[in-house]
């Protein structure tokens, strides 16, 4: 679907004789100009479902981010559907100008887990690790959740439980998507659970006899560190974590955290922003950004002028402090509203993201210009067949196109794949 500026030409009621001509002649040029450049190509973005998700074993309710590899093949979690009905992990590839969906795993709902959020992340080798919310063991309702790894052999998949969540002082109900670093380490936040119920930070270390080592490295306690986690994947930089955490926090507004391994082996806490209220940003659940000079960008649910969301920067200061600033504040009607994304540039340094609602009323896909910070929205989803309502942000092909997923839409309704250019 493409979506452009409506363009208007008006003449002065001034304007008599020769001058009215003229400016006549001017504005038929001018719209003559438009439709030949728009009808040439040059586009304000356009938005095309890939794949619609068709329910029972196909999958369906795709609440993930979408994870890429190097030949293009787009992974990610359908939240219900598969075989079994407890959702799975589906792959999208491009074939002869066209896309192929293939479910890689279903779970069952039992000791491999249930109600997979947020998608997968790739390692170096091609396997996919991820997370689901419910069973697994433990006390909780239908199970404490798990994470897990997806092992490619050939054109073969095997999952493998490396956790199953308790619900005590490691964690419960994982849905965050978890971070991998260049060693094999697994990174992922609970939102539950915890020696105080508020949720956990953890890693998981493989072991030489193929098992797999749990720590958690930092337990909320819903004071300035925080509590519930978010859904946003953890950010790893030069040796520290980054994320936010949805609650808590000097005003219960939620927060930016760092983590630093210390000498020792354990890990340090530092809260590096808590968030104040409206006017000032609200519960932030999607994943953090960095660019280039070391600013973190993210976006909240809550907050802003219009208590609708925002986009925020934080930017260090050199001595150990970051300042916070609302680059954009949501607004009602056509706007979006509602962010639960994370954030991706292009290659000309504008913010993408989408937000879980408004626009047409399915939610949008929006735009922030690099140094003006003028927002624009390139898409509102529509609903069927179009997509409907993205929960997560877009990643990007490094040619320019980005690929998200909506929870709702597509053909059925159940779901859809969709691919942007800008």
């Amino acid at each position: 679907m493409t979506t452009t500026n409506s363009k208007e030409f008006s003449l002065a009621s001034s304007i008599v004789g020769q001058k009215r001509r003229f400016f006549r002649l001017i504005g038929a040029a001018a719209i003559l100009l438009l439709i030949a450049l728009y009808g040439s190509g040059v586009k304000a973005g356009t938005t095309e479902v890939i794949y619609s998700l068709a329910g029972d074993d196909g999958g369906e309710y795709t609440d993930t981010d979408v994870a890429i590899d190097a030949e293009g093949n787009l992974y990610g979690t359908s939240v219900l559907g598969g075989d079994f009905g407890g959702g799975t992990v589906w792959q999208v590839s491009p074939v002869g100008g066209g896309w192929v969906h293939t479910v890689l795993y279903s779970f069952t709902g039992g000791a491999d887990g249930g109600e997979p959020y947020k998608g997968v992340t790739l390692d170096a080798a091609g396997n996919l690790y991820g997370t689901a919310v419910t069973g697994g063991a433990g006390s909780c309702e239908g199970g404490c959740g798990v994470t897990y790894k997806l092992t490619k052999s050939g054109t073969t998949w095997t999952q493998s439980v490396i956790h199953a969540f308790t619900g005590e002082a490691d964690g419960s109900g994982p849905g965050a998507r978890v971070a991998v670093d260049n060693r094999g380490n697994v990174y992922g936040m609970t939102p539950t659970g915890g020696a105080n119920g508020l949720g956990t930070i953890y890693a998981l270390h493989a072991k030489s006899n193929g098992s797999w080592a749990f720590r958690v490295i930092h337990t909320f306690t819903g004071g300035s560190d925080g509590s519930s986690g978010s859904a946003g994947k953890l950010l790893l930089r030069g040796g520290r974590i980054y994320g936010a955490a949805t609650t808590g926090g000097a005003s219960g507004a939620g927060v930016v955290f760092e983590l630093t391994s210390t000498r020792s082996g354990e890990w340090g806490f530092k809260t590096l922003y808590s968030f104040k209220g409206a006017p000032d940003g609200v519960f932030p659940y999607g994943a953090l950004l960095f660019d280039a000079t070391g600013n973190l960008y993210g976006t909240t649910y809550y907050g802003g002028a219009n208590d609708v969301g925002t986009v925020y920067r934080l930017s260090p200061t050199g001595v150990g402090e970051w300042n916070e600033r609302v680059l954009y504040s949501f607004g009602t009607g056509s706007d979006g509203n509602s962010s639960i994304s994370n954030l991706v540039f292009d290659s000309s340094g504008n913010l993408y993201g989408t937000t879980s609602e408004g626009g047409s009323g399915s939610g949008t896909i929006f735009k922030l210009a690099r140094g003006t910070l003028i927002e624009s929205i390139p898409h509102s989803f529509q609903g069927p067949p179009d997509g409907a309502f993205p929960y997560a942000g877009m990643v990007s092909a490094g040619d320019g196109t980005f690929f998200g997923a909506t929870v709702h839409g597509g053909d059925d309704g159940e779901g859809a794949i969709y691919k942007f250019t800008p």
